[in-house]
Order: C-alpha cells, then sequence, then structure tokens
C-alpha cells in the first residue's frame, strides 16, 4: 500500500467518517459524535506516543490489531477504564475502520485483524432501584415554597412517571406537552428518536400547577436553571443528591443507596414490572431499541425472589446424602 497516500488519507478519512457518515448519513446524536470523536482523540495521541511520530504522519494501516490491543489494554490499566468504557472505544474504532476498508480497500487485511479482536465480557452489576416509599420520599423533600423546590418536585416526578434518561429530561421543551391536560409528554431519545409517554394524573397536575411559573414559548425548557436556560446533567444529579441526603433524615434505607438520575429510570422498569407491566411494553416506555436490553430488569426481579425465598424457613425434612457405590467410583475413575 502507498505510505504517502495513506498518511495524506487518514486525517480526511476521520474528517468523512464524522461529517458524512455519522452526522449527514446516519444521523447519530449528539452524544455520539462526543463519544466517537473522544474515542479517536485518545487513540491518536496514544498512537503518536507508541509510534514516536506526530499524528499527521500516522497511516491508516498503523491502526493495526497490535496497536489497537496495546491502545485497550492502556484504557483499562493505565486509565483505570471500566470494560464498558473499553468495549465503547472498541465499538468506535470497528466503525470508523469498517467505513475506512471500503474507501481503501488495500487496507482490509490490517482491518479484518482488528474486527477479530473481541468486545470483553464483564460482570452485570445487580439493577440499582429504589422502593416505592422511598421513591416518595424525594418527590416529597423539595420545599414547595420556593421556586426550585417546585420545579425539582416536577423534574423528580416527572423522572419517575417517564423512566426518561437524563439527557432526555433536560430537553423537554414546553412544546412537548401534548396538550392542557398534560396528559402526555414527548421525549427525544438516542439516535434522534421520538417516543411518547403517557403521564399519570398525579404527574399531569403537578406539571399543570409548574407551567404558568415558567416562560410558556413552545421552545422554552420545562425544566429551567435559574438563568432561563435548560438545566444541565449535571445540574439534576446535584438537584437530586440535595433531595437524597434530606430524604434520607426521614427514610434511613436511603443512607446506603447511590442514587442518581439512572437509578429513577431503573426504579420505573422495576415498579411497572412488579405491577404486572409486558416486559415489550416496559421496552417501548424506556426506548429500548432491543428488548433484550430490558430483560435485566426481569432477572433482577427473579433475584428478589431467590432473596425472599431464603429469608423463609426451610422445611423440617431429613436430608438424605448420596453415595455412590464402588462401580459408580471405578467408572469415574477410568475416565
Amino acid at each position: 500500500m502507498d505510505k504517502q497516500m495513506t498518511t495524506k488519507s487518514l486525517g480526511g478519512l476521520l474528517q468523512n467518517y464524522f461529517c458524512q457518515r455519522l452526522i449527514q448519513q446516519c444521523q447519530v446524536s449528539h452524544q455520539t459524535v462526543v463519544s466517537y470523536r473522544d474515542a479517536f482523540r485518545l487513540l491518536l495521541q496514544y498512537t503518536e506516543r507508541k509510534l514516536s511520530k506526530p499524528v499527521t504522519q500516522i497511516t491508516l494501516t498503523d491502526l493495526d490489531a497490535e496497536l489497537v490491543l496495546s491502545f485497550l489494554n492502556h484504557l483499562e490499566l493505565e486509565r483505570n477504564n471500566s470494560i464498558r468504557s473499553r468495549n465503547a472505544r472498541l465499538a468506535a474504532i470497528r466503525s470508523f475502520l469498517h467505513y475506512a476498508g471500503l474507501q481503501e480497500p488495500s487496507a482490509l487485511s490490517t482491518i479484518q485483524k482488528v474486527f477479530a479482536i473481541p468486545m470483553k465480557r464483564y460482570e452485570r452489576s445487580m439493577v440499582d432501584f429504589l422502593l416505592v416509599n422511598e421513591m416518595e420520599m424525594i418527590m416529597e423533600t423539595p420545599e414547595s415554597k420556593t421556586w426550585s423546590g417546585r420545579r425539582d418536585r416536577t423534574l423528580f416526578a416527572t423522572l419517575y412517571n417517564t423512566g426518561a434518561r437524563v439527557s432526555e429530561i433536560v430537553r423537554i421543551n414546553c412544546m412537548d406537552i401534548a396538550n392542557e391536560q398534560c396528559s402526555e409528554l414527548t421525549l427525544h431519545g438516542k439516535g434522534r428518536k421520538q417516543r411518547i409517554v403517557p403521564l399519570w394524573k398525579r404527574t399531569s397536575q403537578i406539571i399543570r400547577q409548574w407551567l404558568p411559573q415558567i416562560d410558556r414559548h413552545p421552545k422554552s425548557p420545562l425544566f429551567p436553571n435559574r438563568f432561563g436556560k435548560p438545566m444541565t446533567r449535571s445540574g439534576v444529579g446535584k438537584q437530586l443528591q440535595v433531595a437524597v441526603t434530606r430524604a434520607s433524615q426521614r427514610c434511613p434505607s436511603l443512607k446506603n443507596k447511590k442514587v442518581s438520575p439512572h437509578t429513577i429510570r431503573h426504579t420505573t422498569a422495576m415498579h411497572l414490572l412488579q405491577s404486572g407491566v409486558d416486559l415489550s411494553v416496559i421496552a417501548l416506555w424506556l426506548g429500548h431499541e432491543d428488548i433484550t436490553t430490558t430483560h435485566h430488569y426481569m432477572q433482577a426481579d427473579i433475584e428478589m425472589k431467590k432473596r425472599a425465598l431464603r429469608k423463609m424457613a426451610a422445611p423440617n425434612a431429613s436430608v438424605v446424602r448420596f453415595k455412590p457405590s464402588s462401580d459408580v467410583l471405578a467408572f469415574l475413575d477410568s475416565l
């Protein structure tokens, strides 16, 4: 392969991949673009140090399997990234190389070896979720006499009702509310996908009481900060932590729990499941593209049943121990 051509084309390939492939053709979300951008920023900086050559001289064939594996180990061992983060970086690299292989077929032999690098398996932790009384306590904690307290009460109630991601909740505008009764809400999810979520009467009432206190322009945020701009993800997390800290004084079970906006999303899913809602409906409610993503809630519910079973007294029955015959032992010894 012509190294000079690859040196010149790598930057162009990356630029075309982001501008044409991801943004124009696939129309991925801004969050995806940022995630992939950060992955390649880290990869190119690592390659520059590893190969002792400036970024402008790195070629497509320099991104071989050996270098990518070394980069992934660097992420885990030196940057202390989780396995999920490591896999996300690898997914970004694979996506780019798939595009690059179509543009530069002569590099396919190198690219195919990178494709052979597997995603790393990891243990899924149990889903963290709140009990109904814990969630109620958090929603009631913000001070109703202040503007920010009323906003936070509305925010937490909407989070719990919709099971929205924090990135979705901060993007809600006034025009996303269906009607004067506030019976439905439109969420803008991953990959520019939209979904409509019905609101409980209690949530609808809270939102109706909140609307007169903000700018009702269709494009105005439903949950603004004190400057009238949309709340940030970190801002939502901070307000939630304040509420949890205060609520834990009256609800001691919250003291040992790490509660984030995503915990409320899990809580919504688990409470729907425990109420008998079908898993496919929960997947639509949460905006899951694949129902298999929703199955871990079912697994968490089974684990709850197992824990309940362990708390029960065992039946008072004699236990008969199995004693293998000498013939069985002889058979096993012969294997």
